[in-house]
């Protein structure tokens, strides 16, 4: 089952805080994920950040709502207990319990304005994401954007500007040992782009045959097999083919059943190496996020 948004939990977790008792936010989780019947996938499913579930940062942001509403109310060691305000909303049976119901309470107009003179926020057309998946789908859709544009930016350049850009990025990665080293290994021109050998580490143990391909046209099966017989008449055992474009399937299948091993790395992939390792890209800000410390806070 899909993982309910955080507002669809509110409901059910007001009820289930209507016994009166302290709940700590793993035993809602635990209970929560057998009423909407999640898998053991949906609740491991990690945010993009890969640090927190997707599925326990929805609980721990649907109980922060409750809390500034005033429906819920923080006991000390983490965990949360109803208060009379949840249990009269309770006693109205809600449909449901979102955030339309909670700005009708001050302190949480507040919490989500920051003021409590501040404007009245329109109800949003969609659930609105947990700040984290908010932060998460933002910075993806950023990403995106400009791993396109790095791309159009790359096939317009020149082949010398294409061949430098792979050394740079190689050596970004570990690989070629020095800019010089690379840039010497890595300068024949071969059919249709770069193409030479380079030092799998610093040390030079084990090499690594590169070919490179700027061009718009699909990379299929019949270069990708030359490039296989390359590596067998330089005596190598590994090779990196990248392409501003895409492999064919049967390319793919392909290097997936001979002996030598070949990475195949099409446009997309190569502009986010490009942005993992800061080929091209400069840093304009940065956000580290932070949250309680709840061993901080324990006294016993």
């Amino acid at each position: 089952m899909t993982i309910p948004d955080f507002q669809s939990m509110m409901l059910p977790i007001v009820t289930l805080m209507a016994d009166g008792k302290e709940h700590t936010s793993r035993e809602l989780c635990d209970t929560l994920a057998v009423k909407f019947q999640l898998t053991e996938a949906d609740r491991t499913e990690l945010l993009p950040s890969g640090r927190q579930s997707r599925f326990s940062n929805r609980v721990t942001w649907a109980i922060v709502h409750l809390r500034k509403a005033g429906l819920l109310q923080s006991i000390a060691h983490g965990k949360n207990t109803i208060t009379q305000r949840g249990k009269d909303e309770l006693s109205k049976r809600p449909d449901a319990i979102n955030i339309k119901l909670l700005k009708l309470f001050p302190e949480y107009v507040e919490f989500i304005s920051g003021s409590s003179q501040g404007p009245e926020l329109p109800e949003p057309k969609e659930p609105p994401q947990p700040p984290e998946e908010a932060l998460e789908s933002s910075y993806q859709s950023l990403r995106l954007a400009l791993a396109q544009e790095l791309l159009d930016r790359v096939k317009q350049a020149s082949p010398q500007f294409f061949e430098q850009l792979v050394i740079d990025l190689l050596v970004a990665m570990g690989y070629g040992g020095s800019l010089k080293d690379a840039g010497e290994a890595v300068g024949r021109r071969g059919d249709g782009g770069i193409d030479g050998i380079i030092k799998e580490d610093k040390l030079g143990l084990d090499a690594i045959y590169v070919q490179a391909k700027r061009w718009d046209g699909t990379v299929g099966r019949p270069d990708v097999q030359a490039f296989a017989g390359s590596i067998m008449g330089q005596r190598a055992n590994k090779g990196v083919f990248i392409t501003t474009s895409q492999f064919t399937k049967d390319a793919k299948d392909y290097v997936g059943r001979i002996e030598k091993k070949i990475v195949l790395i099409d446009g997309e992939q190569l502009t986010q190496l490009m942005i993992d390792y800061g080929i091209a890209v400069t840093e304009v800000a940065s956000y580290t996020i932070k949250r309680i410390d709840q061993d901080y806070f324990s006294e016993e």
